[in-house]
């Protein structure tokens, strides 16, 4: 599957020489030419590798770092920057950046950094997959924590096995019987809404400071976990 990379620089020379020398490459490339669009797509789309500037107009490369990791996303992140200064670089590191590279670099060694960079990605991922996402939503199941756009979302035993069970099964429409065993088993003998009302409570929850509803329901058939269209 083609890795996406997501180049943020307000300079559109270096934008568009980035964008077609990744594209050869093989790679999905986007881009942002500053911080606050950067930050916005980041969330939407949930790159493989982020490349970004530090001196950017509106949100700088540092404050762009610091909210990534702080949203609990470990994209792999290669910073930019016009300064060859160590407290810069150790400031980008202290911040949650993985590698730097001084301008103006040579394209073959960044070209390189990203590849190492991916494969670091890849050899994590295939260690632990205790993260999910969908969309701008992270779940973890070993902390049992959930966080949409940066923020955490309290959510109870029950309904954070339910947003499990989703996010386990994004676009897949399941009927009430498969929740209803999957999440209370088939002993249950409670009360016979108790479906309806913890869809209710997860949707709330998920959709407050004006998030969009992810969890449908398809008439006649069960929920899905899908964006709005």
């Amino acid at each position: 599957m083609r890795e996406n990379i997501m180049v943020i620089d307000d300079d559109e020379k270096i934008t568009s020489m980035l964008r077609r020398s990744l594209v050869f490459e093989g790679y999905g490339v986007e881009t942002a030419n500053d911080g606050q669009e950067g930050l916005r797509k980041i969330l939407q789309q949930d790159p493989d590798l982020i490349i970004l500037d530090v001196m950017m107009p509106k949100v700088d490369g540092w404050e762009v770092c610091r909210r990534i990791r702080e949203s609990g996303m470990n994209t792999p992140i290669l910073m930019l920057t016009a300064k060859d200064e160590i407290a810069d670089r150790v400031k980008g590191l202290d911040l949650g950046a993985d590698d730097y590279l001084v301008k103006p670099f040579a394209l073959e060694e960044l070209l390189a950094r990203v590849r190492s960079l991916l494969r670091r990605r890849t050899e994590r991922s295939e260690q632990s997959s205790n993260r999910i996402s969908f969309e701008d939503i992270i779940l973890d199941t070993d902390t049992r924590e959930v966080i949409r756009s940066g923020r955490r979302i309290e959510l109870t035993t029950k309904e954070f096995d339910l947003l499990h069970l989703f996010m386990q099964n994004p676009k897949r429409v399941l009927s009430r019987d498969v929740i209803m065993d999957k999440i209370w088993g088939y002993d249950y003998s409670g009360e016979s809404n108790v479906l309806e009302v913890y869809i209710a409570l997860l949707r709330q929850k998920t959709e407050e400071h004006g998030g969009s509803r992810i969890i449908q329901t398809v008439r006649g058939a069960g929920y899905v976990l899908r964006g709005e269209s």
